[in-house]
C-alpha cells in the first residue's frame, strides 16, 4: 500500500467518523457535508477565502515536512512563523520604500527571521545533540514573549495596546485585481509565494545534490558522516530552511490575511502544519493538496454551522480524527496486509 492510499484512507475514515458524530448529535450528515463543502467552494469569493486560509498552512506544512524528510522534528513552526511575521511587520512599519521593493524586503525579513529562530535548535542539535523537539518548543515560547514585549513597546497600535499599528497599504500583500477576480475575497499574493515555495522545495529535495545530502543525513547520520557528508552543517542548514518556510507563513498571515499583529497569541497554523505534513506524506505537492483540503474544512465550518446549526467543533473533530489516522497509518498498512494474506489463503484453500 503506497503512502497516497494511506492518506486517502485517513481522510475517508475521518469523514466517516464525522458523519457518525453528526448522526449521534441528531443532524443530517449529508446535509452537513454539503454545506461544509459549499462554505469553502460555493462561489469565487469563498474559493478565494479558502485559498487564503490554506496559504499559511501550506508554508508551515512545508516547513515541518522538509524537516521530517531530513530526519528532524521541527515542532517550532508556530514560533518561527510568529517571529518571521514580526520581522516582516517591523520592516513594513519602519521603512518607506517603493511598494515592490518594500514587499520583497518584508518577504526576505520574514524568511530570515524564521530561519534564524530555527537555527538555534539546529545548532544545539548539531553541536550538543539536544533533541530538537524540546528546543523548538522552548523557542516557541521565547518568540511568544518576545513579541508580547516588543509590540507594545515599539509598534503599539493607536487604539489597542494588544496589537501593532496597522500596516500601510503598500506593505500589504493584497492586490486589487486578485481580490476582484475572486469577488472581494481576502486572497492575496501570499498564496503565490506558497506555491513557489512548494516548487522550489520539491526541486531542492528531489533534484539537487544538497537535497540528496540532507535526506541522506535524515536516513542515517553516521553512514552519511562516513561517506563524507558534513552532517552538522546539514542539520543546521535543514533547520534554517525549515524555519525560513515557517517565517514566510508569518508574512502571509500578518501581511496578507491580517493587517496587524496581536500579542498573546501563538499562531495555530504552526501546529496545524504538523497535521498537514503528516497527511501530505511529507511530500511538497502532497502538502499543497493537504493544506487546501484543510482550508476547505476551516472555511466551510462556519457556513455549515450557520445553515444547519451543526457545531463547528464537528469539523475540528473530523480534522483531529484524520490526523489520528494519518499518524497511525502503519496500523492501517498492517491491517491491509493481514486482509491481503487472509484473502490469499482463502483463495488457495478454494483451489
Amino acid at each position: 500500500m503506497n503512502n497516497s492510499v494511506k492518506s486517502l484512507l485517513a481522510v475517508l475514515f475521518g469523514l466517516i467518523a464525522g458523519a457518525l458524530l453528526m448522526a449521534l448529535t441528531g443532524h443530517n450528515p449529508v446535509e452537513g457535508y454539503k454545506y461544509l463543502i459549499q462554505g469553502g467552494l460555493k462561489n469565487p469569493e469563498r474559493i478565494g477565502n479558502t485559498l487564503a486560509t490554506a496559504t499559511p498552512l501550506i508554508l508551515t506544512g512545508l516547513s515541518v515536512a522538509f524537516a521530517f524528510r531530513t530526519g528532524l522534528f521541527n515542532i517550532g513552526a508556530a514560533g518561527q512563523m510568529l517571529f518571521g511575521g514580526f520581522c516582516a511587520t517591523a520592516v513594513g512599519l519602519s521603512l518607506d520604500l517603493p511598494r515592490a521593493l518594500l514587499l520583497l524586503v518584508m518577504v526576505l525579513a520574514g524568511f530570515i527571521g524564521g530561519a534564524l529562530w530555527a537555527v538555534v535548535p539546529g545548532f544545539l542539535k548539531a553541536k550538543y545533540n539536544v533533541h530538537e523537539v524540546v528546543s523548538t518548543i522552548m523557542m516557541n515560547w521565547t518568540a511568544y514573549w518576545t513579541v508580547y514585549y516588543v509590540i507594545p513597546a515599539y509598534f503599539k497600535g493607536t487604539s489597542l495596546e494588544t496589537e501593532s499599528r496597522q500596516l500601510p497599504p503598500d506593505a500589504m500583500l493584497h492586490q486589487q485585481w486578485l481580490s476582484d477576480m475572486f469577488q472581494g475575497s481576502y486572497v492575496n499574493l501570499g498564496f503565490f509565494i506558497a506555491v513557489i515555495a512548494v516548487l522550489i522545495v520539491a526541486f531542492l529535495i528531489n533534484k539537487t545534490t544538497l537535497g540528496y545530502e540532507l535526506k541522506a543525513v535524515g536516513f542515517n547520520r553516521h553512514a552519511s558522516e562516513y561517506a563524507g557528508i558534513a552532517v552538522k552543517r546539514s542539520i543546521v542548514l535543514s533547520m534554517f530552511i525549515s524555519g525560513g518556510l515557517a517565517g514566510l507563513a508569518g508574512v502571509a498571515q500578518y501581511a496578507g490575511n491580517a493587517s496587524s499583529m496581536q500579542i498573546g497569541v501563538l499562531p495555530s497554523q504552526g501546529f496545524d502544519g504538523i497535521a498537514v505534513a503528516l497527511l501530505g506524506i511529507n511530500a511538497p505537492l502532497g502538502v499543497l493538496v493537504s493544506a487546501l483540503f484543510f482550508g476547505i474544512l476551516y472555511s466551510g465550518r462556519g457556513f455549515m454551522n450557520a445553515m444547519t446549526e451543526i457545531p463547528p467543533e464537528i469539523a475540528d473533530s473530523i480534522i483531529a480524527i484524520i490526523i489520528y489516522f494519518a499518524a497511525t497509518s502503519i496500523l492501517i498498512e498492517r491491517l491491509y496486509r493481514k486482509l491481503k494474506l487472509r484473502r490469499a489463503a482463502n483463495k488457495k484453500q478454494g483451489e
